[in-house]
């Protein structure tokens, strides 16, 4: 039998749109088939147009390019927000509920640092964020 993860009566968590999380630090936000049709559409572009003014590609894999600072190529720092924030991969889609910040309570209360949205909003139950992890 499996003991219960310490989140099991669930997690509040609510986006802020403050941008924290696609901002800063250099990161990688790994984008698939879907998320490239998606994001394009959301767009109004073609796939390929899309891809080559977003995408980079590292070996098999693609992902988003990001500017100099840090910043996701489609974050727009006068709004604030995402240029497709409805169509965002599914990597971001899925933040905080990554392995890494579900580990313990520990690891949770450091991404309620990098994140306020963490910090509040709706009690977001075991189910939800194991769906959310699976992503």
């Amino acid at each position: 039998m499996t003991a219960a993860p310490w989140y099991a009566a669930g997690l509040r968590f609510a986006c802020a749109r403050c941008g924290a999380c696609c901002t800063g630090a250099p990161g990688v936000v790994w984008v698939d088939e879907q998320d490239v049709v998606a994001l394009a559409a959301a767009l109004g572009m073609s796939t390929p147009e899309f891809e080559g003014s977003y995408v980079r590609r590292e070996g098999v894999r693609r992902k988003l390019y990001e500017w100099p600072s840090g910043d996701c190529v489609l974050y727009e720092p006068n709004s604030q927000s995402c240029l497709c924030y409805q169509a965002r991969p599914r990597q971001c889609r899925s933040w905080p509920f990554w392995e890494r910040n579900l580990t313990s309570e520990v690891a949770w209360r450091a991404a309620t640092e990098l994140c306020p949205g963490c910090a509040g909003g709706e009690l977001v139950s075991l189910e939800r964020i194991e769906a959310w992890r699976a992503l």
